[in-house]
């Protein structure tokens, strides 16, 4: 491990240690790093912001974007507290970060109360056996919005 990835990692515990102590969420931080420079913080905001997608690594991802004014981080990486879970895993890819780095794992998480296995769980089941009930409706009127995104012309590619 080099220096530097150390030192990241220490950012975003120290972002996750700040963040539990002042009562706005989970012991969680995240840090996105471009060319050795922090462009991004994340600390879990679920409780202050009555967000339950307000989770270190997808705070930090949009604050990073912002800064570069750009939706993908291909250039980037990002240092995590924690293994991100499912969510924001799901982030990570479709921001495009070419690597991230994590110090505790989900099993460390669910140790203290932050079980993700049940979604991992969920993932690949069939719709109709989710515990969550989904079911597709009006298909063909929301068909039309997919009709006209293959016709635009000026549309940016993600």
């Amino acid at each position: 491990m080099h220096t530097a990835d150390a030192q990241f990692m220490q950012m975003a515990v120290d972002l996750a240690l700040q963040g539990m102590r002042r009562n706005e969420g989970g012991p969680f931080g995240a840090v996105v790093v471009r060319d050795g420079a922090v462009i991004g913080r994340g600390n879990n905001r679920v409780i202050s912001t009555h967000d339950p997608t307000a989770h270190a690594e997808i705070l930090a991802i949009r604050e990073a974007c912002e800064h570069i004014s750009n939706f993908q981080l291909e250039d980037c990486v990002m240092y995590s507290s924690c293994e991100p879970c499912p969510m924001c895993l799901g982030a990570v890819y479709w921001a495009r970060l070419s690597k991230v780095f994590f110090g505790c794992t989900k099993l460390d998480a669910a140790h203290i109360g932050f079980d993700d296995e049940w979604i991992y769980r969920e993932l690949p089941l069939p719709i109709r056996e989710r515990s969550v009930p989904m079911e597709s409706i009006s298909r063909d009127i929301a068909l039309r919005a997919f009709a006209e995104w293959e016709e635009k012309r000026d549309k940016t590619r993600y």
